[in-house]
């Protein structure tokens, strides 16, 4: 896996999400190093995906601050690509 000193990537999942699953495996098919935040058995985590996305929907991603709530994967590579994360990694 690389390093990827210049991203910082949070995903909120739910475990029985199957977006959720496929927005690990593209991660991690990528290399991406990333924290879980699955939102069902941690409380913590869904009151953070609340007040980040005022909903508790999944797969929600937070790179380096930006935002993507409630996607599927293949809307994750057009907005990755568009916020230029691809250049960083």
């Amino acid at each position: 896996m690389s390093s990827d000193h210049s991203l910082n990537i949070r995903l909120f999942t739910k475990s029985y999400c199957g977006w959720c699953h496929e927005a690990i495996d593209w991660l991690e098919d990528r290399g991406h190093a990333f924290e879980n935040l699955e939102v069902i058995s941690n409380p913590a985590a869904m009151k953070e995906l609340v007040g980040l996305t005022g909903r508790s929907m999944t797969p929600t991603i937070e790179v380096n601050g930006e935002v993507l709530a409630d996607f599927g994967v293949d809307e994750l590579e057009p907005w990755w690509r568009a916020k230029g994360f691809d250049k960083l990694s």
